[in-house]
């Protein structure tokens, strides 16, 4: 009896405090509904007294939220792209191959996740300039790309660490070579670590503020949703509810793809090998 007690106090514990951490998110939706005159007064009060989707038409048009959602889009896959394929090449040779000063590469690896994004952002805004790539997605893309990615690359070496090496030699045998054997053999076993990186790295690119906005100062039809963010403040008032829809709006990608590749995220954070 006092166990079942412990359980039902428990799950009582746990379903107030999820309604606590997503009451703001809940908040947000609700205030994209409401008029600016009644989300100034209704306080944190959730429930709108009526639904007013004019707000995300305002968000989708007025403030070109349909360009900057394309941009985002565009900026976020191909940096997805480029940062997975090279932290998992990374990690497989850090993880499966042994050469001189393997483990101090990793120390100075690990080490670079210390290094604040605030202070690489002038050096990589003259890199971009040189190259004469600022105020173009490709450009943005390039620097979102940028950086060790220390974490992606950390998981993928202890996950390819303990693939068996029966695998590689096997391959081997039937006469794939390095790339063939990755590619081929080894890198579908890592879909539970692929799914991390993807879905940890589709947070960070599309939530991204900084580098698109540095990058496309001059620009202002590349920028990003977060970005586009600023189109709702104005000199002297603020767009509140067409932010909350800008808002709602920039945030259904992101729980889209938790919601499809959740099952892969966990396996991968947890390390499991199959």
């Amino acid at each position: 009896m006092n166990s079942k007690l412990t359980m039902g106090l428990t799950h009582v514990f746990l379903i107030i405090f999820g309604l606590i951490w997503i009451y703001p998110f809940i908040w947000m939706v609700s205030s994209s509904f409401k008029t600016n005159a009644s989300f100034l007064t209704s306080g944190s009060n959730p429930i709108p007294e009526e639904l007013h989707w004019e707000n995300y038409a305002r968000a989708w048009n007025v403030a070109n939220f349909s360009s900057y959602f394309l941009n985002s889009v565009i900026i976020t896959l191909g940096t997805v792209i480029i940062v997975v394929l090279l932290s998992c090449l990374t990690g497989y040779a850090l993880g499966r191959v042994d050469f001189p000063g393997r483990k101090t590469i990793i120390v100075i690896t690990g080490a670079l996740m210390f290094i604040p994004t605030g202070y690489t952002i002038i050096p990589l805004y003259e890199l971009m300039k040189f190259l004469g790539l600022s105020n173009t997605i490709f450009g943005v893309v390039l620097a979102e790309s940028s950086g060790a990615h220390v974490l992606f690359i950390l998981l993928f070496a202890a996950f390819f660490s303990r693939v068996p090496k029966e695998i590689e030699e096997a391959a081997t045998i039937d006469g794939s070579g390095f790339l063939g054997t990755f590619f081929r053999v080894i890198l579908p076993s890592a879909k539970p670590v692929v799914a991390t990186a993807v879905i940890m790295q589709f947070i960070w690119t599309w939530s991204s503020f900084l580098i698109p906005l540095v990058l496309t100062l001059n620009n202002p039809e590349l920028r990003t949703l977060a970005v586009g963010m600023l189109s709702f403040v104005g000199k002297y008032q603020t767009d509140w509810t067409g932010m909350a829809a800008g808002a709602s709006i920039s945030l259904l990608p992101v729980i889209l793809i938790f919601i499809i590749m959740q099952r892969y995220f966990i396996e991968g954070i947890s390390g499991s090998v199959k």
